[in-house]
């Protein structure tokens, strides 16, 4: 997870160096697993936007998989693009990165992506901020444009109520407490993406619906 007040952005430095150990630790390898469910879905993307990738493992393992990509990668963390550039290894001279607030930034004029990339950053914003974010995107934007997402979620099943809504809980207080995040429930991110003109291609889930992979694409 990486804000409902527009004027404190999170801060993910601190989490940087011990991000990888600290998810192996608390979920093993089913949050990559999560990241990279469509991979192999995205061989034709040319120009990725990666938006909120912590310290870059997705990002790796798409310029590896994809040896005609080239990545646009924006963080909020300038700590956390170092780690994602480091991960990056050979494949950094396909890789830009960019540190901004995503809740205000917009893409420059003359760009185009085909393909979108938030992995758990989703969760760190509102309901509405996820719409105008994709909003704000849609201009620099092809008309055949996926978005890969990975996010939790907290099934309707007693599984949800007993385990999954406590952890998510959880989890919030402790980026609250470790990185100042504003948020403290999941957003409704379908809802954002559906009513900004996208529509869902698949979706896998994980550990009991605690984890989802989704692919969308531009209707």
């Amino acid at each position: 997870m990486k804000t409902s007040d527009p004027t404190t952005t999170p801060n993910f430095d601190a989490l940087a160096r011990p991000y990888r150990w600290l998810e192996y630790l608390t979920f093993g390898p089913y949050l990559q697993r999560t990241r990279t469910c469509f991979l192999s879905e995205l061989e034709t993307c040319r120009r990725a936007l990666v938006l909120g990738d912590g310290d870059g493992r997705f990002t790796a393992a798409l310029l590896r998989a994809n040896p005609s990509i080239h990545v646009h990668a924006i963080d909020a963390s300038p700590a956390m693009l170092r780690a994602l550039q480091k991960s990056a290894g050979p494949h950094a001279d396909r890789l830009t990165t960019e540190a901004a607030d995503l809740r205000q930034w917009s893409p420059r004029a003359g760009t185009h992506y085909d393909l979108v990339a938030t992995h758990f950053f989703l969760d760190c914003l509102t309901t509405p901020e996820i719409a105008v974010l994709a909003a704000r995107l849609s201009p620099a934007l092809a008309p055949q444009a996926r978005w890969v997402v990975s996010d939790f979620a907290i099934p309707a099943t007693k599984f949800g109520a007993l385990v999954a809504a406590p952890l998510v809980a959880a989890l919030y207080r402790a980026f609250s407490i470790l990185t100042h995040l504003r948020v403290r429930q999941l957003p409704n991110h379908r809802a954002a993406l559906e009513s900004s003109g996208w529509a869902m291609e698949s979706e896998k889930k994980h550990l009991g619906g605690l984890l989802l992979s989704q692919l969308w694409h531009r209707r």
